[in-house]
């Protein structure tokens, strides 16, 4: 297997995945947050990398940011 093949090219890095990470939160929005960051994961490990996959990761970073807003409604 040749260096170019794409089993041995590591992974370009996903710059949405910042926007994942939970351990910098408060421990009420860790428990909201963390779900969407280990599936993020799982999509960037099982997923073929290509314009579907990040647009899964874009629509789970919204519905992430959703819950997250949810859980600090005052209504």
């Amino acid at each position: 297997m040749s260096d170019t093949e794409t089993k041995s090219t590591p992974p370009r890095p996903e710059p949405i995945m910042q926007f994942f990470a939970y351990e910098h939160l408060p421990a009420h929005l860790q428990v909201v947050s963390q779900p969407f960051g280990e599936l993020a994961q799982r999509i960037l490990h099982v997923l073929p990398q290509n314009a579907e996959r990040t647009v899964a990761l874009r629509k789970l970073l919204e519905s992430k940011d959703a819950a997250v807003r949810a859980s600090l409604s005052k209504v």
